[in-house]
């Protein structure tokens, strides 16, 4: 059984989210429950729960500055909003699982089915990523990245490409090994900026800041700067090149 407490100033998301865990989500058993920032601050010291279902918009002290003053962040984090996309981009970047109200009941069950409470400690490490990204407004400079065995933080500027491998992500960087994400190439692809990140094929993302040089041809080529050639494909050649000003 997991306990889990949720925080959030509106009363109908509070019940609503409850019925739905207490309906689909058997393993989950609700201990308590706050309507701010400062509540969810005495619940969690009171109760030390698996899982924190959190508002991020909440009057006085919202989700975000609520996390900032907990001395401890020993529990499984889930964020639930209304659409709030710079919030959520934020959110992704630090690889933590959040819902959009109303609240899906297969996104609420996908959810809870990840939780391993050996991965707890990440708790930490994620929030350090977020809280980073959130006082560089408009800049993402720090990911984290889920393996399957670890949770790793890495500078977005530094990763060079990014290949499809099936359901998984393999990410080259400058000057780390690689290694093979948890995610698909398409996941990454929505994730990263578009200013400087480019999917010249299927199998490929690359960050245009490490291009060598173009290679002509069909689709053509281009070469990296750690000597990496990749193919790019016919249907991406017009707007890669309309990118590169070419």
């Amino acid at each position: 059984m997991l306990t889990a407490i949720i925080i959030d100033d509106e009363q109908k998301g509070r019940i609503a989210l409850r019925q739905k865990l207490k309906d689909y989500c058997p393993e989950v058993q609700i201990v308590g429950e706050a309507e701010s920032g400062e509540e969810g601050l005495a619940i969690l010291s009171l109760h030390k729960p698996d899982i924190v279902f959190l508002d991020i918009e909440m009057p006085r002290m919202d989700g975000f500055k609520m996390l900032q003053q907990l001395p401890e962040k020993h529990f499984h984090l889930i964020f639930t909003t209304a659409y709030d996309q710079y919030a959520i981009k934020a959110i992704k970047y630090a690889a933590f699982d959040y819902l959009l109200k109303p609240i899906d009941i297969d996104e609420l069950k996908a959810a809870v089915s990840k939780i391993n409470k050996l991965q707890f400690s990440e708790t930490e490490k994620k929030l350090e990523v977020l809280n980073q990204n959130l006082s560089e407004k408009n800049s993402f400079n720090k990911i984290a990245i889920s393996t399957q065995n670890s949770l790793l933080l890495f500078e977005v500027n530094d990763i060079i490409y990014l290949e499809a491998n099936r359901n998984y992500t393999t990410l080259y960087f400058k000057d780390q090994p690689k290694l093979i994400a948890s995610k698909t190439l398409k996941d990454f692809e929505e994730l990263l900026p578009s200013a400087i990140f480019f999917r010249i094929h299927h199998s490929y993302i690359i960050n245009i800041n490490f291009i060598k040089k173009y290679i002509k041809g069909e689709g053509g080529q281009i070469e990296l700067q750690n000597g990496t050639c990749l193919d790019v494909s016919r249907r991406k050649k017009e707007a890669f090149l309309k990118l590169l000003r070419l």
